[in-house]
């Protein structure tokens, strides 16, 4: 399954300027990883790139309906500290996934890399958007490359300022 699986990974803040070109630009790399036989999507579940990517997928899934997306969430109190208007879209993703994998039951200090690490090892392909060279987006790219997964980095479209490791 592992060949067919494409996680994505993106930070929580996204250029408002940039939004629905980065969002278009989700579609098309994941239209040609489906062209390449990826059935498999898996998110997790934050704020920003995340909820960009999965909502994608969601409208992906009605044209190409042999998609499955599936949440690999840190902790079943993620949305603790949410806008309501972040958790009612939460909710909504978490109700149109065709699959859920809690990785820890509770928050804990390392639940976030847990779940990092889930999408990582189990992904072939991964859509993201680094910008920065530290944080969980860019441990999650490392992890994904170290494990010869084809990484593809959506803000490589984008004038934006990257560290040369990204």
């Amino acid at each position: 399954m592992k060949e067919f699986t494409c996680c994505f990974t993106g930070h929580r803040i996204l250029p408002a300027d940039r939004v629905e070109q980065i969002k278009i630009q989700v579609r098309s790399e994941a239209e040609n990883l489906v062209q390449q036989g990826v059935r498999y999507f898996g998110a997790g579940g934050a704020l920003g790139f995340d909820t960009l990517a999965a909502l994608t997928i969601l409208e992906l899934k009605k044209v190409c309906p042999q998609l499955r997306f599936i949440l690999v969430l840190p902790c079943k109190d993620q949305t603790r500290g949410w806008l309501q208007s972040d958790v009612e879209q939460y909710e909504r993703i978490k109700g149109q996934a065709d699959k859920i994998v809690y990785t820890s039951e509770f928050y804990t200090r390392g639940c976030m890399q847990k779940r990092n690490r889930h999408l990582a090892d189990h992904s072939a392909y991964c859509i993201c958007y680094l910008t920065k060279d530290y944080g969980g987006t860019k441990y999650t790219v490392d992890r994904c490359r170290a494990n010869n997964a084809t990484v593809i980095n959506i803000a490589r479209y984008f004038d934006v300022q990257q560290n040369s490791t990204i």
